[in-house]
């Protein structure tokens, strides 16, 4: 145990200062400066190198009850973080280690040691345990392989396939045996990346035509697997293009965040019950259990080169929220990250 007196007296964290309707704005949000203290016994002084902005968080702007709780108007965010311990009154964590956590959204972090792990900057850029080797990563994983039951020889589509998770659901079916990976994007230099850097057999730009259409053609024999990161048209195409017993996780629905009435669709679920299809949510926390096979694939196929990443990365807290809108309308490739500049 040990403890730091390079401490500073304030820091500046996010703060949400209204509920959006609709499409989040910069005005919902503060940038305050708050005071910043020692850790009290068995907690934690973090200084936050790189935090995490995902589609989750848009649902905890909401005032309503759901698998996580509501962000308090007028309180600080919070998220995944990363970052230097610079003070600890923890047994087992020392000034100087790295470790993960979850009180994103500001510059300083008090944690009680007990919800932060150390993590090992040798192994992999801190930034990646905010990625591909943490949440969105076994998000992918699990979702792929328990909730989809994944097995060699499956033709798999993915949405929101350029985004952090869907980009590891298609490269892990690919290293799996999957016979074909489809996936869609919402420009067409995603759909490169798609098909070029990450090995998607076939990908397309959403915005160019009706999502069915261009599923039933790069798909014409059908798809056994479906993880949906956008919900609304995808689902209701995959829906068409699943197969008899064909598997969906369902993830994510961001087409449908941000808006303020309920979706029309997807207009035909009856087909899910002559198909005799599993529709099922995947929930990272279920998985836990996954994390330490998890890690080891992970990092195998990352050093083996069989495993491509990407990682979008805004400089500066004050463009956190900037880095979350843009999350939202899909201008980061791979994880979006906000990385504190000092």
């Amino acid at each position: 145990m040990s403890v730091s007196t390079q401490i500073p007296t304030t820091g500046r964290a996010w703060h949400l200062v209204a509920r959006p309707q609709g499409w989040p704005t910069a005005a919902d949000f503060a940038l305050r400066e708050v005071p910043v203290t020692e850790p009290a016994p068995g907690r934690i002084l973090v200084r936050n190198l790189h935090m995490s902005v995902d589609p989750y968080m848009r649902g905890r702007m909401n005032d309503v009850k759901s698998y996580i709780p509501p962000f308090q108007l007028d309180q600080p965010m919070d998220g995944g973080a990363v970052g230097e311990v610079i003070a600890s009154a923890a047994e087992g964590i020392n000034v100087g280690d790295h470790v993960l956590h979850g009180l994103g959204w500001r510059e300083y972090a008090e944690v009680e040691a007990a919800h932060a792990t150390k993590v090992d900057g040798s192994l992999a850029p801190l930034s990646y345990y905010l990625g591909i080797l943490g949440m969105p990563g076994l998000t992918a994983y699990a979702g792929l392989f328990e909730t989809a039951s994944f097995k060699e020889g499956d033709a798999v589509f993915v949405s929101g396939a350029a985004g952090a998770v869907g980009s590891l659901v298609g490269q892990f079916a690919k290293i799996k045996g999957a016979s074909r990976v489809i996936g869609s994007a919402g420009s067409d230099e995603k759909v490169a990346l798609l098909t070029g850097k990450y090995g998607f057999d076939a990908a397309f730009n959403y915005k160019n035509g009706p999502v069915a259409q261009q599923l039933k053609a790069a798909a014409p024999e059908g798809i056994d697997v479906y993880f949906d990161n956008v919900g609304g048209d995808h689902l209701e195409a995959a829906i068409g293009s699943l197969k008899v017993h064909g598997r969906a996780t369902l993830c994510g629905a961001i087409a449908q965040y941000n808006d303020t009435e309920p979706p029309a669709g997807p207009r035909n679920l009856a087909l899910v019950i002559g198909k005799r299809l599993r529709l099922q949510g995947v929930l990272v926390g279920d998985h836990t259990g996954l994390q330490q096979t998890f890690v080891q694939d992970v990092a195998g196929w990352l050093r083996s080169g069989e495993l491509q990443y990407d990682e979008t990365v805004v400089e500066g807290i004050e463009n956190g929220v900037a880095a979350f809108l843009g999350m939202l309308r899909g201008e980061n490739t791979g994880k979006m990250i906000v990385s504190f500049t000092r």
